[in-house]
């Protein structure tokens, strides 16, 4: 830019850009001052004139006076302005600029919009190509597993053939929402829809086993079994708290906490809480609910675990629950294995004497996969560990609130539609 008074000014100022060509040599009767980027020239000739100079402002020039000279900056200085150069993780990047004033020619342009429009169509197409051609790889594994599955038998408890309507509940479009939070709570928008599939969820899981509203809660957000008891521990203890539940060789499960004759830990429940099994007894099979009652009084768990993964026999659950009350402890039962039966009244039922009761739907309720924890609310209709509620003599239950907490946020994400 330059700022100039004419010719009846004796000062004149440039401002030369450190990428411009470099300044002429100034006439001898001027005096220069310079910079890295700033030249002033100052004329001396008129120093010591006796005639007064008119003052006149600074004016900006209009930037087409330096047309010219920014032209000779050459191809190299053009291409460094439309280009900036930046990195990404390392990774050295360039964007190029659009010149000011200049589009893309209509041919080349039209030729954009086409290839930018035949990908668009391409990703449409594919995103609503069934699975066979979308990925046949997969599809291929996937009907071998149909095939193994139909030709052959396991007797395995935890598996069960659900009917074709989950398998359509499941492979639908509710894959595509996330709905952290419960019903009338949650994180995001967009879940009306969401809260009604659960309330009904929650209505028929009470039905299902003829339970009170006002007397039980249900939380049908847990991803298995596994995941609903270590919610309940989670929200009723603290780290080193002790749990008691069947033995994993003798019938339980791995969740009610199992360590190796060597003394490592294997399960999660043993881990972050102190766990201590009771066994059956080798020569009937039966639990010894004496030897229980013992341990337990020694023992003192905070939470009393009844259930199992293979345990055959009925289980006692009037006697357990002295030895709970006894102890102080609250009784949990696992009825994942055997859930299916107790809703068809095959089974006797643990709601009668458990504080809490946790299942899968996927086994013998042969539903979608997933797990569920029952809880008592409202009155206390029993005594509750004192242990739990660290001296709190309140008559209602606590258990809704400090399990929904943690089933979420504390240990899971958004819920499995």
């Amino acid at each position: 830019m330059d700022f100039s008074s004419h010719t009846q000014s004796s000062l004149s100022l440039s401002f030369n850009s450190h990428v411009s060509s470099p300044p002429t040599q100034p006439p001898p009767s001027k005096m220069t001052v310079t910079d890295d980027s700033i030249s002033l020239q100052i004329d001396t000739s008129y120093c010591h004139s006796s005639n007064p100079i008119p003052s006149k402002p600074l004016q900006l020039l209009d930037e087409k006076t330096d047309k010219a000279h920014s032209e000779n900056n050459g191809e190299d200085n053009e291409k460094e302005e439309e280009q900036e150069e930046f990195s990404i993780l390392g990774h050295p990047m360039c964007l190029k600029r659009q010149r000011d004033g200049q589009t893309l020619p209509l041919s080349k342009r039209y030729a954009a919009e086409q290839g930018l429009e035949s990908r668009r169509a391409s990703v449409r197409a594919w995103g609503n190509q069934p699975l066979p051609k979308a990925d046949p790889e997969i599809h291929e594994i996937m009907e071998k597993e149909k095939r193994r599955q139909f030709n052959g038998i396991e007797l395995i408890a935890s598996e069960n053939f659900v009917c074709r309507a989950v398998m359509e509940a499941l492979g639908s479009h509710l894959t595509n929402k996330y709905s952290e939070g419960l019903p009338g709570s949650r994180y995001y928008t967009g879940n009306q829809y969401i809260d009604q599939i659960e309330s009904v969820c929650i209505e028929r899981a009470l039905k299902a086993f003829n339970l009170d509203s006002d007397k039980w809660g249900v939380n049908v957000q847990p991803y298995s079994c596994t995941s609903a008891n270590f919610a309940v521990y989670t929200g009723l203890l603290l780290p080193g708290d002790r749990i008691m539940g069947l033995d994993s060789p003798s019938g339980g499960h791995l969740s009610h906490g199992y360590y190796t004759p060597g003394g490592k830990k294997i399960s999660a429940a043993s881990i972050f809480f102190e766990s201590l099994p009771y066994k059956v007894n080798p020569q009937t099979g039966y639990i010894d609910y004496e030897k229980l009652e013992e341990k337990a009084m020694d023992f003192r768990p905070k939470i009393l675990i009844c259930g199992g993964s293979s345990y055959p026999r009925e289980w006692d659950y009037g006697r357990i629950r002295q030895i709970a009350d006894k102890c102080g402890a609250v009784l949990l039962c696992d009825m994942a294995h055997i859930s299916g039966l107790v809703a068809a009244k095959e089974c006797a039922s643990p709601f009668d004497c458990c504080d809490i009761v946790t299942s899968t739907t996927h086994k013998s309720l042969r539903g979608p996969r997933g797990g569920i924890i029952f809880f008592r609310r409202g009155k206390k209709s029993r005594k509750q560990g004192m242990s739990l509620s660290q001296g709190d003599c309140s008559s209602h239950y606590d258990f809704e609130d400090r399990i929904n907490f943690a089933v979420h946020p504390s240990l899971q994400g958004g819920s499995s539609q």
